[in-house]
């Protein structure tokens, strides 16, 4: 448990809490991107996510951009690559000739069927030894940060 002066007291980069979330965020998008590929040779964690998003989402594609955390360039390249290998189309809305909605293909829904056991796995080995108790703390502290950083 910190106390308050180790709270105060300057630490080194990879010796911080921040530093820790940030390892732990690579670790698991490795293993995911690992189990995933084991699967779906072809597609990125990333372009895993877009699609279980608009799955049941009806949101344009700067909605999904925020959602995955990509600046709007990023998940236009994304997109595209998406388009090129068929796991998505877009349509003209046609209420508002300007904007365009992201559908998924049939092969982009196999991808997804294929996918969520994957991902479940992913989740479950990552939280494995972690209790129920320790998960909400966890969540609740990192809505703590998010918003101190936000605020």
């Amino acid at each position: 448990m910190l106390d308050i002066s180790s709270k105060m007291k300057f630490n080194t980069p990879t010796t911080t809490v921040l530093y820790s979330i940030e390892e732990t965020i690579k670790a698991y998008r490795r293993l995911s991107q690992h189990n995933i590929s084991q699967i779906v040779p072809d597609i990125t964690v990333d372009q895993a996510l877009i699609l279980l998003l608009l799955e049941n989402n009806d949101k344009t594609q700067t909605e999904i951009a925020d959602l995955v955390f990509k600046d709007y360039a990023s998940m236009t390249r994304i997109v595209k690559l998406m388009m090129n290998k068929d796991y998505l189309i877009k349509k003209t809305d046609n209420q508002d000739k300007r904007k365009a909605k992201l559908e998924i293909t049939e092969k982009g829904k196999i991808i997804i069927k294929k996918l969520k056991p994957i991902i479940q796995v992913n989740r479950e080995t990552a939280l494995s030894t972690i209790s129920e108790e320790e998960l909400e703390q966890l969540y609740k502290t990192l809505q703590k940060i998010t918003k101190n950083c936000n605020s």
